[in-house]
């Protein structure tokens, strides 16, 4: 006979769902993922980890065909969230100004990620498209 043995986990369980729609849905399960931790964390990491959140899925919306997966993880002091879209395209940072010396709209989302996260990956995925993961720390 076989004994079942369980151990008590110190890593709060990966929250894996049906892609977010909205970059609203996405923050909303990074905000419960970190609450369930049962530590708190300053408001300003939280607040950095739902921008890097919003830039992630935003991104994935409007320039990687849309997210076709998101995942969150909270581990010690840090949270985890990777999101995936369709795009093989690795984002780049733009210019904030044109060749004219003009402001551009956008293209300061993944900068903001790259200052905000502790780490970024980039991976491919084995049937096409990207999963971006970022860990911001908490404290």
């Amino acid at each position: 006979m076989q004994e079942k043995h369980r151990t008590e986990s110190t890593v709060a369980p990966i929250e894996s769902c049906r892609p977010p729609l909205r970059p609203a849905d996405a923050r909303r399960a990074v905000r419960g993922a970190v609450a369930r931790r049962g530590r708190p964390c300053a408001a300003d990491a939280l607040d950095d980890a739902l921008l890097v959140t919003s830039e992630l899925t935003t991104n994935a919306i409007l320039h990687g065909g849309g997210i076709t997966g998101f995942d969150v993880d909270v581990e010690g002091c840090a949270v985890r969230v990777s999101v995936s879209d369709r795009s093989d395209e690795v984002p780049v940072a733009e210019r904030a100004v044109d060749e004219r010396n003009r402001w551009r709209a956008g293209g300061r989302g993944w900068p903001i990620v790259c200052r905000l996260a502790r780490d970024v990956e980039v991976a491919g995925l084995p049937r096409g498209g990207k999963r971006i993961t970022a860990v911001v720390p908490l404290n």
